[in-house]
């Protein structure tokens, strides 16, 4: 218990101190697609899959309302592999203008916390 409690004692000082590290995320549809896979959670890290690194691409063809991303999780044997590509469709075709999504679950390159933002770093006590 002590533990959590000293983690969020470190991220309250951590706002206090610094601005928020999350990048703005683009006008319009895009934008919007990005704040709805924020709202996509790891099922393994309290981190969502954005900011975690999981997504490596995302195309938005906003005349069409179509969204095409190309994501991986944190390992091969995650347990959600089969399952979890069709919560991040459900989760972006619910944003308003998406008529279809379509995700790509990809391997390579391999994820690394390297690619978490600093916002993901911040939230697993990594800096």
């Amino acid at each position: 218990m002590s533990n959590v409690i000293d983690w969020l004692h470190k991220v309250e000082q951590h706002e206090t101190n610094h601005e928020t590290t999350r990048e703005p995320a683009p006008e319009g549809l895009e934008g919007r697609v990005i704040a709805a896979l924020r709202t996509v959670y790891d099922p393994e890290l309290p981190v969502n899959i954005y900011d975690l690194g999981l997504i490596y691409g995302l195309d938005v063809d906003e005349a069409e309302g179509k969204v095409q991303i190309r994501m991986t999780l944190t390992a091969p044997g995650c347990p959600v592999a089969q399952t979890f590509p069709t919560t991040v469709e459900d989760a972006v075709e619910a944003v308003e203008g998406v008529h279809e999504a379509r995700v790509d679950l990809v391997w390579e390159p391999q994820w690394s916390k390297d690619r978490m933002s600093e916002a993901a770093r911040l939230e697993l006590g990594l800096i």
